[in-house]
C-alpha cells in the first residue's frame, strides 16, 4: 500500500515514518508541506495522512487542490467541528486528533483499505461511473465531484435547494454521535438519508443495520433487536445475536418508531442509557457502541399525549430533528431520479436502453405525487417494463389513470373496511390479513372514525 505523509514538523513526521515502515505492506514516503507534495504526488498512491494546520498551505487547501482522487486521513492538534464537518465533505477518511498512538492510526489506514476493497468488489452503486452509459468516469469527472463534496452524496441525484439544505444539516450531523430523528411522509426516502449520516460519519466503516418497526409482529420485535440465547423459547434452537449487537461499531436505522410498543420503548431507553443488551432468555449484559439513527411519519408529539409514545425517549432520540420535505415540494429532483433509476432499472433487468420523451418528463413534473419517491420509482419500472420501443412517452407513463384514483387516506380506509368486514369485525385477524399490528390497527380505526360491527 503506496502511503504518502504531508507534516511540517519534522519529529512528527520521522516518527511516523519509521513507525509506519515497520507495518507489513506499507510503502511510506514523506513530504515536509503541501506544494512539495503537489509537485510529486500522483493517482498511484493509495492513501495520503496530512496535518491540516501547515505553512504555505493548509491541509484543506491541499486536498481541494490535488489533481487525483485518492483516500485521505487528516491529523490535526486542535480539532473542531467545522473542520471536521469541512473534511468530510471533501471525503476525508478519518479525522485523528493528536496526540494519537500510532495504532489509531495504522486502524484507520486498514479501514479504509478495507473499505476501498469493498467498494471496488460491488461496484459500488456506479460510483466513478456514468450511471446513464456505465462509462468509467474521467480523471477530471473524479476530482470534480471531491471538490464539490463526498462522492458517497452521488447517490442523490437530483438537486432542489430543499436536498441541500439537507444535506448540509446531515452533514454536520454525521460528524457527531448525536441521535438524529428524520421526519417526513412515506416514500421520501428516509432510509437512503439514515445511510448518508452513516456513510458520512466515522462510523462508515462499521455496518448499517435498518428494522422497520411497522414490518415485524409485536411478539418478534424484541429478540429481533436483542437477540436471544439458546433455548429462550421453543424455536430457539442456537444463540443468534440481535440488531443491536450486530450493528455494533455502526449505525442501527429504526424505522416507524411511532409503531414500536410501550414495553419496548422502556426497553430501549435503558439500551440507550447502559448501552448494553441482554438477550432474550439471558442475564448477562453485552456492551454495544451504536449510533441510532430513527425515522417517522406520525405525529410522536401527538403520541406523547395520548400516552402512546414515551416523553423521555423521545428526547433521547430527537437530539438533532430532520424532515424530509415530500417530492411535491422537490420537484427539481423529479427528473434526474427517474431517469437514474431507469437506467438502473434496464440494467437490472437486462432490456435495452429506455428514454424519457421530453412530454413524459413533463407530465412527471406535473404530478403531485402522494406516494413521493417510492411511487416514482414504481411508475419508471412499470413504464420501462412495459414500453415496446426505445422512447417512454406519457401513456407509459399512466399518471392521468393515477389521478383519477382515490387519495392515499381513502383507499387505506376503504381497505380496513373491506377487511373488517371479511374477518366479521375480529380485530386480531383484520390486522393480520393487512400485515400490521393491533395497535397500529385500532390507532388507525380511532383516527379515521371507522365503525367496528
Amino acid at each position: 500500500m503506496k502511503i504518502a505523509i504531508v507534516e511540517d514538523d519534522i519529529n512528527m513526521r520521522k516518527s511516523l515514518e519509521i513507525a509506519l515502515k515497520d507495518e507489513a505492506g506499507f510503502n511510506i514516503t514523506t513530504f515536509k508541506n503541501a506544494p512539495e507534495a503537489l509537485k510529486k504526488l500522483d493517482d498511484s498512491y493509495d492513501l495520503i495522512v496530512t496535518d491540516i494546520n501547515m505553512p504555505k498551505m493548509d491541509g484543506i487547501e491541499f486536498i481541494k487542490a490535488l489533481d487525483f482522487p485518492c483516500d485521505i486521513i487528516i491529523m490535526t492538534g486542535n480539532a473542531t467541528l467545522g473542520r471536521a464537518v469541512e473534511s468530510m465533505r471533501l471525503g476525508v477518511k478519518d479525522f485523528l486528533t493528536k496526540p494519537f498512538e500510532i495504532d489509531d492510526l495504522v486502524e484507520a489506514i486498514k479501514r479504509s483499505a478495507k473499505v476501498r476493497e469493498i467498494h471496488e468488489s460491488n461496484d459500488y452503486r456506479f460510483e466513478g461511473k456514468d450511471r446513464r452509459t456505465g462509462a468509467e468516469d474521467t480523471r477530471d469527472e473524479k476530482v470534480e465531484r471531491r471538490k464539490k463534496g463526498s462522492d458517497r452524496r452521488q447517490k442523490f441525484y437530483g438537486k432542489s435547494p430543499e436536498l441541500e439544505k439537507i444535506l448540509t444539516l446531515l452533514t454536520k450531523a454525521s460528524a457527531t454521535e448525536a441521535s438524529v430523528m428524520l421526519l417526513g411522509d412515506s416514500g421520501v426516502g428516509k432510509e437512503l438519508f439514515a445511510k448518508y449520516i452513516h456513510e458520512n460519519s466515522p462510523r462508515y466503516a462499521g455496518p448499517f443495520i435498518a428494522i422497520n418497526m411497522a414490518a415485524i409482529p409485536e411478539n418478534l420485535l424484541e429478540s429481533e433487536l436483542f437477540g436471544y440465547e439458546k433455548g429462550a423459547f421453543t424455536d430457539a434452537t442456537a444463540m443468534k445475536k440481535g440488531h443491536f449487537e450486530v450493528a455494533n461499531k455502526g449505525t442501527l436505522f429504526l424505522d416507524e418508531i411511532g409503531e414500536m410498543p410501550m414495553a419496548l420503548q422502556a426497553k430501549i431507553l435503558r439500551v440507550l442509557q447502559e448501552r448494553e443488551i441482554v438477550r432474550v432468555g439471558g442475564t448477562k449484559p453485552t456492551k454495544i457502541d451504536v449510533r441510532i439513527v430513527s425515522a417517522t411519519n406520525a405525529n410522536i408529539l401527538e403520541q406523547i399525549e395520548d400516552k402512546e409514545f414515551r416523553e423521555d425517549l423521545y428526547y433521547r432520540l430527537n437530539t438533532i430533528p430532520v424532515k424530509i420535505p415530500p417530492l411535491r415540494e422537490r420537484k427539481e429532483e423529479i427528473v434526474d431520479i427517474a431517469e437514474e433509476s431507469l437506467f438502473g432499472i434496464c440494467r437490472k433487468n437486462k432490456i435495452d436502453k429506455k428514454v424519457l420523451s421530453d412530454e413524459a418528463k413533463k407530465a412527471l413534473l406535473d404530478y403531485d405525487w402522494p406516494g413521493n419517491i417510492r411511487e416514482l420509482l414504481s411508475v419508471v419500472e412499470r413504464a420501462a417494463i412495459l414500453c415496446d420501443g426505445e422512447m417512454i412517452t406519457v401513456n407509459d407513463l399512466f399518471l392521468e389513470t393515477r389521478k383519477s384514483k382515490k387519495g392515499i387516506k381513502e383507499l387505506e380506509i376503504e381497505l380496513i373496511e373491506e377487511m373488517l368486514k371479511e374477518e366479521a369485525g375480529d380485530l386480531k385477524a383484520t390486522a393480520k390479513a393487512l400485515g400490521m399490528s393491533l395497535p397500529n390497527l385500532e390507532k388507525k380505526i380511532t383516527k379515521y372514525k371507522i365503525e367496528v360491527d
